[in-house]
């Protein structure tokens, strides 16, 4: 498809909140739009780039005999108290309960679910 043809919202002024220079360009090129504090929808040119990123660290990984893994964003709070990092992030840590009543959150990061997966084998 013909860049012409994007979905392609440029901004003429850099909005006052972006202070760091990539996010100044990814907002002004039109390539992501923030909806809230830290959460941002990527735009058609923004998902491309990041599309085609994602494709060159994974021809990277082929490369060198690495595989690449996929890991759940909601996990059991379980994992999180066992490693002693549930109480870590605090209250900006998102927490629920799933239909059965247990504790889960949305994890910020995977070393907790990694490691219950090699535990297991």
């Amino acid at each position: 498809m013909r860049l012409s043809r994007y979905f392609l919202p440029i901004l003429r002024e850099t909005p006052k909140e972006a202070e760091i220079a990539s996010h100044r360009l990814m907002l002004r090129a039109g390539m992501i739009r923030q909806e809230a504090a830290g959460i941002y929808a990527f735009l058609p040119l923004g998902l491309r780039v990041l599309q085609k990123i994602c494709r060159i660290v994974r021809e990277e990984q082929d490369r060198s005999g690495a595989v690449e893994m996929l890991m759940p964003t909601i996990q059991s709070a379980d994992l999180w108290r066992e490693s002693g990092r549930y109480d870590d992030y605090g209250k900006e840590m998102l927490r629920i309960k799933d239909r059965h009543e247990r504790d889960m959150l949305y994890g910020p990061t995977n070393e907790e679910m990694v490691t219950e997966i090699f535990r297991a084998y």
